[in-house]
C-alpha cells in the first residue's frame, strides 16, 4: 500500500498567536498540480523564493492542533524549520535512489554507488 501522509517534528516549532508552540505535524505528498499551482501565484512571479511558502501550505496537512496551514503562517516559521521542511518534503517525493554494487580496480573494495535518474547529472 502506497503510503501518502508522513509525520514530522519540527526542530523550531511554529509559535501562533497564543504563543503555543506547535513542532508535530504532517506532510502529504506532493502532486503535480501542487507543483504547477504556485507558478501562477503572483508573489511566485514576483519572488521565485516565494515557491517554497506555497508549496508547504499546500501539502502540510496537520501542525498541531492547528485547523490548517497558510503561507502567511509558513512566513512566520523560523529559517531552521523551512530547511528542515524542505529536506523533508524532498525526502518523501523524490524516487527512491538507485543504487550499485562497484568494484575499486586497484584494491578490489566493494562499495554502492548512487545512479542518476534519467536528466539528472
Amino acid at each position: 500500500m502506497l503510503q501518502t501522509e508522513f509525520s514530522f517534528v519540527l526542530p523550531k516549532g511554529f509559535i501562533d498567536d497564543n504563543g503555543v508552540v506547535h513542532t508535530e505535524g504532517a506532510m502529504r505528498l506532493a502532486t503535480a498540480m501542487d507543483e504547477i499551482a504556485p507558478l501562477r501565484d503572483p508573489r511566485v512571479r514576483n519572488n521565485e523564493a516565494y515557491l517554497v511558502v506555497i508549496l508547504l501550505a499546500q501539502v502540510i496537512t496537520r501542525l498541531g492542533t492547528l485547523p490548517r496551514v497558510t503561507p502567511t503562517m509558513i512566513e512566520r516559521f523560523f529559517a531552521a524549520d523551512i530547511a528542515y521542511l524542505q529536506d523533508f518534503y524532498r525526502q518523501i517525493n523524490d524516487a527512491d535512489i538507485r543504487t550499485e554494487t562497484a568494484v575499486c580496480p586497484n584494491c578490489g573494495h566493494e562499495f554502492e554507488v548512487e545512479l542518476p535518474l534519467l536528466g539528472e547529472l
